[in-house]
């Protein structure tokens, strides 16, 4: 429909900017070329690494443990700012994720400010270990 509109639209104004005539105009919307190939990106069904079980396991909400305490630390202000971290954060502190950053990254809400933080450095919380480490003790 559109391209018909095109083509009485040309035909009616003549213009020193439009070179092809109306009759070569084509009335069809999209056209499609034989034997193209479709690629979609999408994860392996079966394929999962060793380490992504507790990855997607992340989300928004999500209640974490610190496994290894990182010796800068950015904020997760609106303008990010690059500290060192002496003893802010340890290892062992519990914390929320707020928000998912790309590559991997992170943004943590612990006790004493919201940083981002590297997947690597962290795993989530189970409640379920908390409950079987002070029955055990």
């Amino acid at each position: 429909m559109a391209h018909q509109l095109l083509a009485a639209a040309t035909a009616a104004v003549s213009s020193p900017y439009i070179s092809t005539p109306a009759a070569q105009i084509s009335a069809s919307p999209a056209r499609r070329r034989p034997g193209g190939v479709a690629i979609r990106c999408a994860p392996s069904g079966g394929a999962t690494p060793a380490g992504g079980d507790t990855k997607s396991r992340l989300k928004v909400g999500s209640p974490i443990v610190i496994l290894e305490a990182p010796v800068m630390l950015k904020t997760a202000a609106s303008v990010p700012s690059l500290r060192h971290n002496g003893g802010q954060v340890k290892a062992g502190d519990v914390g929320r994720i707020l928000a998912r950053k790309p590559k991997d990254v992170w943004a943590v809400r612990l006790a004493v400010g919201t940083y981002l933080l590297d997947g690597k450095l962290f795993r989530p919380l189970d409640a379920g270990e908390d409950d079987e480490e002070s029955t055990g003790e």
